[in-house]
């Protein structure tokens, strides 16, 4: 089965529903943010992720004597890693067709959404709650000759205005910690079509641990976010006939990530050695979790 596409617009005028005073400061940060570790690994192929990476890195660009050559070959090795996060992903959420749509929540400045694209040739609608990022995103789709299939929409996840049962498959890629996960999930079963496909890839701190540590405390003070428990995403997926039918600990996978951009003094945040100790002291997890909905 496949979904027409529906007559949709760019939403840069539409107003964005008022959720909560944190989500206008939420919004707030990411229309002012310019941070390199998103913005310079993008400009290596227009492909702007917003989140981290997994698999083996390849250390011997830390060998490299000349400056910015070593620079150069770090940056395009971190946004090797983040792509291949992305295609983890987007490999979840098939079979689709190009008739299909897909909805991205959360989208940032839009890679994830691009990458479906590209795979399936499906139309694709992105959500964020900075109209900076939808902006952005919309011109990216432009210069790639894509905007007729992938659009971008300031609105808020958690209340899209999208029509309900429209989507073969949904994603949230690092996006969850945003927002409470009851509403989204109820969002995500009313958007999916039936046996239509949720797929996130989140940081969640790890219930057997105890309570949130204080790596993951540090975490939630960087982002302006608010890490969930993991079984809270069963429990909230559960209520809204969302069935998980995959789950993968990606925690070792992204380790390398993080070690490499820790090495990237033009890159780091300042963030990487707490996001290494929470990895390694068990407190936090970096899970795949695939879902149908029922």
């Amino acid at each position: 089965m496949t979904t027409a596409p529906v007559a949709r617009k760019t939403t840069s005028s539409t107003p964005v529903p008022t959720q909560s005073t944190y989500q206008n400061r939420v919004a707030e940060y990411w229309n002012a943010e310019e941070n390199p570790v998103n913005l310079e690994l993008g400009k290596i192929d227009d492909l702007y992720h917003h989140h981290y990476g997994i698999g083996d890195a390849d250390w011997s660009v830390l060998d490299e004597t000349d400056p910015d050559l070593r620079t150069e070959r770090i940056t395009g090795e971190l946004h090797r890693l983040e792509h291949a996060q992305a295609e983890v992903l987007a490999g979840h959420l098939g079979p689709l067709t190009p008739a299909d749509r897909v909805f991205d929540a959360g989208c940032g400045r839009g890679g994830g959404s691009i990458v479906a694209n590209l795979r399936y040739g499906c139309h694709a609608d992105g959500v964020t709650i900075s109209a900076k990022q939808a902006d952005f995103a919309n011109e990216m789709a432009r210069k790639r000759a894509v905007g007729d299939k992938v659009r971008y929409h300031h609105r808020n996840m958690l209340d899209t205005g999208f029509e309900s049962g429209a989507y073969a498959a949904s994603w949230n890629n690092e996006s969850t910690m945003y927002v409470e996960l009851e509403l989204l999930f109820a969002e995500h079963s009313r958007l999916l079509r039936r046996s239509g496909r949720y797929v996130t890839i989140t940081g969640c701190y790890n219930d057997s641990y105890g309570r949130a540590s204080r790596e993951v405390s540090l975490i939630n003070a960087h982002y302006i976010c608010d890490i969930h428990p993991r079984s809270e995403y069963f429990r909230a997926m559960a209520n809204n006939r969302l069935v998980p039918v995959h789950v993968e600990d990606l925690t070792e996978a992204t380790i390398p990530y993080w070690e490499l951009r820790k090495q990237a003094d033009h890159l780091v945040t300042g963030i990487e050695d707490t996001f290494l100790t929470a990895y390694k002291n068990g407190s936090f997890q970096y899970l795949l979790i695939v879902a149908d909905r029922i």
